[in-house]
């Protein structure tokens, strides 16, 4: 690290506005291509363009030519087992979240496995349910076909049983999410995840923790509990629990506070021994097994009415296509859903992908999970993303690359044409009790609220109101309220922000925030106002007011009282009541201050001060007679840093126009710093500058700015400061009283270098 008080550095070099470089350094012009350019581009085929897009639509193609199988096969055969005994397990689980037969969420650790594994960037997500999706695709079920009442009228519902149109409904949905996905994968808008802030993934998923949570209550307490969906569902799942609270199900209470105990406590000493451990003890497996076994031994269904699994199809059921009348009916689910399920897979990709240090493709990664879910859907099975848990024991056990995924779903298979049948016994219970131990992590998120409350309160705000709205009125519109919140917090970042006025650090060219340093020097005469965003129509009157306040008062205001003071002089002089004597004006006798002139004609008094038939200059800082009065201007000059102003609209280049017009018109001298060039050709494209406001006004830097200031306005002495005395000129040469002064300063032009001017304090 650096020590302060031996690292220096000294810099000379002539001083530049922005002209005077463009003068020195030759600009290079780059021709911009149009849009029938960029199109033939597009569509221009080469070997190598060719090449390229087989490679990015099968990344399967760029890691398995240097995949090294002595390194990492093992590790990918020892992860994926691992991973496919999980995701059996969280497949069973998260399918009684959609409301659909158990068997159908094994389907979906098994058919989106497949495409992900040609199609797919990362290495090391394990794609497979997810609980947050299937709580979506369950509420879209129950809408469709809910538990009591007849079904939506869909036509291809005839003939078909509840859980056969069930069925139909996710199936159907996740063909249609999966559409979504490839769509905009295709479309190139894989960027649209970044709209979706951690905070609001956060707020959202907490949301769904909680509905999850509700929604198993049901299987751990051995209820009958009708599905609800929309707003309130909530609430009204929490009524029909309590009101039945009575009926609880010993049996299946015992077992999964026993299992939420035994998980809970393993889980945190492979957290705590994780580095000590070979791989995490998979106590979900465990447990499972033993449950399977205590149930098939005492008949928990028959004896206890403790409600199992059941019945496991030893096959694949064969495909189906999707419903078109499901498609209209469920789109407003889909969309959401399809976000949501990508924006979780990507941001868990990245994750694994900066720790190992390869790249992911947003794009590609919608391709792949819409494929994905299109080929799933089209065997029944849900909708596919990613879970965090399993993910991580993909990775923690050593998975390297897809191969353990694939490793995953050939367990899955096993297990659905094999092995299925000794899962019949398994209490539902247990799965439940599963489900909510897996849902600690998102809920232990809402431990960053008081954080983001003393940090961030924006941020909070849409963390807190994209829960509630979530909770209490739905995943899907909670997700849009959401949404709404951070584009209103963006706006208002925008439109209000934190703008300063900046002083010298004393014997350096750093100018920072005068409040918030000690040894700061504010500049005689100057005002320096920082920009901090860019400027466009919703913030110009902001920006205005701002500066307006920063400078302490309204250009407009004195520009107005100047003109109407200068009309009543000259209307004085020419009745004869002012006279020109070798002091001054004098008035003929005492006139009373008379209240303001009529101002109809407000254009007149916004145009630069006319003062001509003036035999005198004046000097408005001074006693004006005739009991005129006009408010003093203490600046002579304002610098506006638009260092981190990045774009202009049309709107604001108005506004801007106007507000620099203003002060120069009140002799404010005018320099904008730190512009970015493409925005002085924007301004020149847009015949910004004219008489008043000239392209001389840009300067490379604030000191640049500065010393140019200096210049043309010397700081004073101190016994200049002590006497205050002015040398005033009539126009034909005499002197005057000390009320007038020169109108202008002369309009010098200067080439300085920082090493031959004397040492100034700024």
């Amino acid at each position: 690290m650096l020590r302060p008080s031996t690292q220096k550095y000294a810099v000379n070099r002539p001083l530049y506005s922005e002209d005077t470089f463009e003068d020195e350094h030759a600009k290079v012009y780059r021709k911009h291509k149009r849009l029938l350019d960029h199109f033939i581009q597009y569509f221009t085929c080469t070997s190598e363009r060719a090449k390229n897009a087989a490679i990015s639509l099968l990344p399967i193609i760029g890691w398995i030519r240097i995949y090294p199988i002595k390194e990492w096969l093992l590790n990918d055969i020892v992860s994926g087992v691992s991973t496919g005994l999980v995701a059996v397990l969280q497949g069973l689980a998260f399918s009684l979240l959609a409301s659909i037969s158990t068997w159908y969420g094994l389907y979906a650790a098994f058919f989106p496995v497949i495409i992900y594994f040609f199609l797919g960037t990362s290495r090391h997500i394990s794609v497979g349910a997810f609980p947050v999706l299937s709580l979506m695709v369950g509420a879209a079920v129950t809408r469709l076909v809910p538990d009591e009442g007849p079904p939506a009228n869909i036509t291809a519902f005839e003939g078909l049983t509840k859980d056969e149109q069930r069925i139909l409904v996710s199936a159907s949905l996740t063909v249609l999410v999966g559409l979504f996905q490839l769509g905009m994968g295709l479309l190139q808008v894989g960027f649209i995840v970044m709209y979706l802030s951690d905070t609001l993934i956060s707020g959202f998923t907490t949301a769904a923790a909680v509905h999850i949570l509700i929604s198993q209550l049901k299987f751990i307490l051995g209820l009958t509990v009708p599905g609800f969906s929309g707003p309130l569902a909530i609430i009204y799942t929490l009524k029909s629990v309590f009101t039945q609270i009575t009926s609880t199900n010993i049996h299946d209470l015992v077992t999964s506070i026993v299992v939420m105990v035994l998980v809970l406590g393993v889980k945190e000493i492979n957290d705590r021994f994780k580095s000590k451990l070979p791989v995490p003890i998979p106590i979900e497996v465990i447990v499972t097994i033993i449950a399977c076994g205590v149930s098939y031994a005492f008949k928990f269904s028959e004896n206890h009415g403790v409600d199992v699994v059941g019945k496991i199809p030893n096959t694949f059921e064969s495909p189906m296509a999707p419903d078109l009348q499901v498609f209209q009916m469920t789109a407003m689910e889909a969309f959401p859903i399809a976000i949501v399920g990508f924006a979780v897979a990507f941001a868990v990709a990245k994750v694994y992908s900066v720790k190992h240090d390869y790249v992911i493709d947003g794009n590609q990664e919608l391709i792949a999970f819409g494929a994905s879910n299109i080929f799933g859907g089209s065997f029944k099975s849900l909708a596919a993303s990613t879970a965090l848990s399993r993910s991580a024991v993909q990775e923690s056990t050593g998975g390297k690359t897809q191969i353990a995924g694939l490793i995953s779903a050939i367990i899955v298979l096993v297990v659905i044409l094999g092995i299925g049948f000794l899962l019949e016994p398994l209490p539902k219970s247990l799965l439940g009790a599963v489900v909510v131990v897996n849902l600690k992590g998102m809920l232990m998120q809402v431990v960053t609220v008081p954080y983001l409350w003393k940090k961030d309160r924006p941020d909070c705000i849409v963390w807190v109101g994209t829960c509630l709205a979530a909770i209490f009125l739905g995943l899907d519109i909670g997700l849009a309220i959401g949404l709404g919140l951070e584009l209103l917090t963006v706006v208002f970042r925008a439109q209000f922000p934190r703008c300063s006025v900046l002083a010298n650090i004393s014997g350096t060219d750093i100018y920072r925030d005068r409040k918030d340093y000690v040894n700061i020097y504010e500049p005689e005469g100057v005002k320096i106002f920082k920009i901090p965003s860019p400027i466009f129509f919703a913030n110009i009157d902001f920006f205005r007011d701002k500066l307006k306040d920063a400078v302490g008062f309204n250009p407009l205001r004195i520009l107005r009282k100047r003109n109407k003071a200068v009309k009543k002089i000259k209307k004085l002089i020419k009745k004869g009541e002012l006279t020109l004597t070798a002091n001054g004006l004098q008035a003929i006798c005492s006139m009373p201050i008379e209240k303001s002139e009529d101002e109809s004609n407000m254009e007149d008094l916004d145009k630069p001060t006319d003062y001509s038939d003036l035999p005198i200059q004046l000097n408005w800082n001074a006693e004006l007679p005739a009991n005129i009065q006009v408010p003093p201007v203490n600046i002579h000059s304002l610098v506006l840093d638009f260092s981190a102003v990045s774009f202009l609209d049309i709107s604001a280049l108005k506004g801007l126009q106007a507000a620099l017009k203003e002060f120069i018109r009140i002799d404010v001298d005018v320099y904008i710093v730190g512009c970015d060039p493409y925005i002085i050709e924007k301004l020149k494209s847009c015949k910004f500058f004219d008489d008043e406001i000239k392209t001389s006004i840009f300067f490379l830097t604030i000191h640049d700015a500065m010393l140019y200031i200096y210049e043309s306005h010397p700081p004073k002495t101190v016994s200049e400061k002590v006497s205050g005395s002015f040398q005033y000129q009539h126009i034909n040469g005499s002197s005057m009283s000390n009320w007038l002064t020169s109108q202008e300063m002369p309009d010098m032009k200067m080439e300085v270098e920082t090493d031959t001017k004397p040492e100034t304090r700024f």
